[in-house]
């Protein structure tokens, strides 16, 4: 007796493939700005009787160092007017470590490495020239300008 070996697989089955377009992405956060804080007055008078001045805010820092760790990852990308997304490793690469642009248009399309100069991340090309330089913003937030001087944003 012969091993037919396992029985067939039936077909799946097929149907009709249709594609539309895709709605855009949303628009990205607004900014995060310094919070404010208000300090009570030292004089336990003060503010109380009518005219007298109110306690200045007190601006708070909400920018953390720049770290080359703390980059590492997928971002969301704003510029030019269109929204796409930029990966950045820790392998090094020609002018810092390795980036990888999907769907950016502009100059932002051409950024191939990263790295982190004092408090800035500089966006650089294959060639290792600057594309864009930005500052923290808050949080996971990086705000700044192409070399071109159009806005760009990053953020998660």
């Amino acid at each position: 007796m012969a091993d037919s070996g396992p029985a067939p697989l039936r077909p799946a089955p097929t149907g009709q493939v249709s594609s539309s377009q895709l709605p855009p992405p949303p628009a990205p956060p607004p900014p995060v700005t310094a919070t404010a804080a208000t300090t009570p007055p030292t004089d336990p008078l003060a503010g109380t009787q009518p005219g007298a001045p109110a306690a200045a805010p007190v601006q708070t820092a909400s920018a953390g160092p720049v770290t080359r760790e703390g980059l590492v990852g997928a971002w969301k990308v704003s510029s030019g007017g269109g929204n796409c997304q930029i990966f950045m490793a820790l392998t090094k690469w020609t002018g810092g470590y390795r980036a990888a642009s999907r769907g950016c248009p502009g100059q932002v399309a051409d950024v191939s490495a990263w790295d982190v100069s004092g408090s800035q991340v500089v966006l650089k090309d294959s060639s290792g020239s600057t594309v864009a330089s930005l500052n923290n913003s808050g949080g996971t937030r990086y705000d700044g300008q192409t070399t071109g001087g159009a806005a760009i944003s990053l953020y998660r």
